[in-house]
């Protein structure tokens, strides 16, 4: 799952994880791209013109900021952004909240949906 929300792309990507011979678990992963978006934004700037730079200076201090974000805001970011996606207007902490992100991903399992969940409502926007 591909998402963009305002200045970064992540992806989060839903799997099982074998934890042992008798338990399944979900694991919800976060990838990070921030850190190659700084870099190519810093190559840029010392390639750029003088009418280039302010506007790449303001990218940049924008991808260091959100690369300054935790996982749980970016997930939370990511729960927020997939409810809009399916007009989700609702409470963030209700039920219905998760029906809506389980619709608008279906690979999530109803734990990984509760877990993203709180972390959206642990981080409001």
């Amino acid at each position: 799952m591909v998402w963009r929300t305002g200045q970064v792309t992540g992806t989060v990507i839903n799997m099982k994880a074998f934890t042992g011979l008798t338990k399944k678990h979900d694991a919800v992963l976060l990838i990070r791209d921030s850190d190659l978006v700084a870099a190519t934004l810093r190559q840029a700037l010392t390639e750029a013109s003088a009418e280039e730079r302010p506007g790449l200076e303001r990218a940049a201090a924008l991808v260091e900021a959100t690369a300054a974000a935790t996982d749980t805001q970016l997930r939370a970011r990511w729960v927020r952004s997939r409810l809009e996606a399916v007009g989700f207007t609702g409470a963030i902490e209700s039920v219905a909240a998760v029906k809506a992100l389980r619709q608008a991903e279906p690979a999530l399992s109803l734990l990984a949906a509760v877990q993203l969940q709180r972390d959206a409502v642990a981080h409001p926007e």
